[in-house]
């Protein structure tokens, strides 16, 4: 008999997600949650194999989908033997206990999803503390007699019930310390971080914000001619990285920092505050936006909601339109007396539309091909150069 070469490696992990659309909601905003959701789950390394989506006027407060679609979902899920069943909202503690039951699958919602990438992706001892905070605060209200393992992340310090105390409350004790302890170690760095950012003289500070993948950490790379990790990822980056940038005679400084999406879990925002601090503190900001997707609005909106929601809404924002190399449209025929919708419009025709009142802090390029690149930097140096000269008025030699 021949050998035959068997190989070594690890199967791709299957995964359905499972949505609902709701009275009020526009269906193809849920579908393209739906898109999203799958797109966190590739990022995860997981295989979509099957898409279940039920009109709802709510979702149900036992399992979330109706009694019906959770059959469907079983039976799916039994005969395909599926790894993973991923919901796009966040389940209650207790809709968790019982899909787990009957689905007897690994349960993740989006922000369960969400939180399980960041730790995949944080690397320094900072983004993996932060990340670490943001699990545990979002586990306590979670747990069952599954958490027992956390006892042995106790060490020697044993436990300080007595022998009848409940399993569920020592693993909530355990639980309880690690934010606590977390918390306190996440003080040292921001204040260690708030000192390197004071530390940083008087150069004007510019941090690109955005959706998540939407191209910041290549415009990062192409004006400071660094190697930050771009991929066609979610949440690529994580910490965030700072450079010196030189255009012309004017220096400053420019962050990339971690992309924003729907429905970002509030426990990330809190323990992410050291890196949105960079944010808040920002001279200028620049808001990249992915032109080639089909609801560029919609992410461009969250963003907006985002820096708000953190204190940054005020800022002077740079406008960057990125991928316009990626950007398509179908033309309508000439007898079609339908409205147009974003698909019909052209590059050109979107600009003319709610973009023409920006004035000149609007770019449209193409980081990837490096379109339109020098225009960016000139309006970088302009912007640049008018704060420093406001700053510091009496220290403008180099003008």
């Amino acid at each position: 008999m021949k050998d035959e070469l068997i190989s070594t490696a690890k199967p791709q992990l299957t995964c359905v997600l499972v949505g609902v659309i709701l009275k009020l909601q526009d269906e193809n905003q849920a579908f393209e949650y739906i898109d999203e959701l799958e797109f966190l789950a590739r990022t995860y390394q997981l295989e979509t194999v099957r898409v279940f989506v039920q009109k709802l006027e709510k979702p149900d407060k036992t399992t979330f989908i109706g009694k019906g679609k959770l059959d469907e979902v079983a039976g799916y899920v039994k005969e395909h033997n599926v790894d993973v069943v991923i919901f796009d909202d966040e389940l209650s503690p207790s809709q968790q206990r019982n899909l787990e039951k009957v689905l007897g699958k690994k349960i993740l919602d989006r922000t369960t999803l969400i939180l399980e990438i960041f730790e995949q992706r944080a690397h320094t001892a900072h983004a993996k503390t932060q990340v670490q905070l943001a699990q545990y605060q979002y586990m306590l209200p979670r747990l069952t007699g599954m958490w027992t393992h956390l006892e042995r992340q106790r060490g020697g310090t044993g436990t300080r019930g007595g022998a009848g105390e409940k399993e569920i409350e020592t693993d909530r004790r355990i639980v309880r310390d690690k934010i606590s302890l977390l918390k306190d170690r996440l003080k040292e760095i921001d204040k260690q971080m708030a000192t390197q950012r004071k530390n940083r003289g008087e150069l004007i500070r510019v941090a690109l914000v955005g959706y998540t993948n939407v191209g910041k950490s290549t415009i990062m790379n192409l004006l400071s001619k660094s190697e930050v990790l771009a991929e066609n990822k979610l949440f690529a980056t994580l910490d965030t990285t700072v450079r010196k940038v030189t255009i012309e005679n004017v220096f400053f400084l420019l962050s990339d920092t971690v992309g924003f999406i729907r429905k970002l879990p509030t426990e990330l925002v809190e323990s992410f505050k050291s890196t949105l601090d960079e944010v808040r503190e920002a001279d200028l900001l620049v808001h990249v936006v992915d032109i080639s997707h089909l609801n560029f609005e919609d992410h461009y909106n969250v963003v907006n909601q985002t820096l708000h929601d953190i204190g940054a809404g005020d800022k002077p924002i740079l406008l960057v339109f990125n991928k316009i190399d990626a950007f398509k449209y179908t033309k309508k025929d000439e007898d079609d007396l339908t409205p147009s919708t974003r698909e019909n419009l052209s590059l050109e025709e979107i600009k003319r539309t709610w973009m023409k009142n920006l004035n000149n802090n609007c770019i449209f390029i193409s980081a990837a091909k490096k379109q339109n690149i020098d225009e960016l930097k000139s309006t970088l140096y302009k912007l640049v150069k008018e704060m420093h000269i406001k700053r510091y008025p009496y220290n403008n030699f180099l003008y």
